[in-house]
């Protein structure tokens, strides 16, 4: 009688945002006892979006931690276009920021995309300018947007040397599944992006070596569509109903991953949870990437962050 293979390892990672943040830390210190240089994050918000509110409240809590400067600017709904376009462009003229990040979503009457465009590519410290995904289109040095950059750190820290493995990406936003595909071409990796017109997406997610799933709906990978052993890597955090009907005839919530996490864990080799795995290195490679922009603006080469 064959034994049931062993659920995939768990990959913590808020563990290792945590020890990210530490060596960004470090890195930090050095950098100011040696340049003089303190890297700065400034943070825009409009409106009065609790999510969003509770995010940027992380955001500046953990920059303090890391010994960065933590500038946070809350404008109200009522702000207009052309009062962000200014305070962008003041933070842009500011030798003490080196990354600013434009808190989304915004209001209906402020174009999100003509906001990101304002915004210094040497400063657009998530990712999004379109230079930087030139950059990181053609190999050059540049800003990374921050979920796929830790995704790729969790992954070269589980995984070692990725070249050749077979990588499938399920979604192709510009935020994760572009950029993402990008980063493992980077590594060697042979790269599928699959997306709401794939034709026999189970089929193709069973080729994945890693699997990575970033699609916006709350557990639709399931464990048949994971090859034995493979590492997933999921993205999602949507919120559903709690499983107690009580609770969520009350309007309470669970958080789910893109992956139905029990029946895939039951056959990937690793996988990260959701809650605790992709979500907390958003917040540290947005550190890490601060860190990036202070030492290019100081004409100094960046530590290596990796584990």
């Amino acid at each position: 009688m064959t034994a049931d293979p062993a659920p995939a390892t768990l990959i913590d990672g808020k563990a290792f945002a945590a020890g990210l943040v530490d060596r960004v830390a470090a890195a930090s210190a050095r950098l100011q006892q040696t340049q003089g240089v303190t890297p700065g994050l400034a943070v825009v918000i409009v409106g009065e979006d609790p999510a969003s509110q509770i995010y940027v409240r992380n955001k500046g809590e953990t920059t303090l931690r890391a010994g960065m400067r933590s500038d946070t600017h809350r404008l109200s709904d009522a702000a207009t276009q052309a009062e962000l376009l200014a305070l962008i462009a003041d933070l842009n003229a500011d030798a003490g920021i080196h990354g600013i990040l434009v808190q989304l979503p915004l209001p209906a009457h402020i174009d999100s995309a003509a906001v990101l465009g304002a915004i210094d590519p040497d400063k657009d410290v998530d990712g999004f300018h379109v230079v930087n995904a030139g950059r990181l289109a053609v190999g050059l040095p540049g800003l990374v947007p921050c979920t796929p950059l830790g995704c790729l750190m969790l992954l070269k820290a589980e995984l070692g040397d990725l070249s050749g493995l077979n990588a499938v990406i399920v979604g192709r936003s510009n935020i994760v599944g572009k950029p993402m595909a990008q980063l493992l071409l980077g590594e060697s990796c042979t790269v599928t992006v699959a997306h709401s017109r794939t034709r026999d997406l189970p089929a193709l997610c069973r080729t994945a070596d890693i699997l990575v799933a970033a699609v916006g709906r709350p557990e639709m990978v399931r464990g048949d569509w994971i090859r034995p052993g493979a590492t997933v890597i999921d993205v999602g955090i949507n919120r559903v109903p709690s499983r107690d009907p009580v609770k969520a005839a009350e309007g309470k919530t669970r958080v789910v991953g893109d992956v139905a996490f029990e029946e895939a864990r039951a056959v990937a080799g690793r996988i990260t949870p959701v809650p605790g795995g992709v979500g907390p290195m958003t917040i540290a490679c947005l550190l890490a990437n601060t860190y990036t922009a202070a030492c290019r603006a100081a004409g100094v080469t960046p530590e290596t962050l990796d584990a």
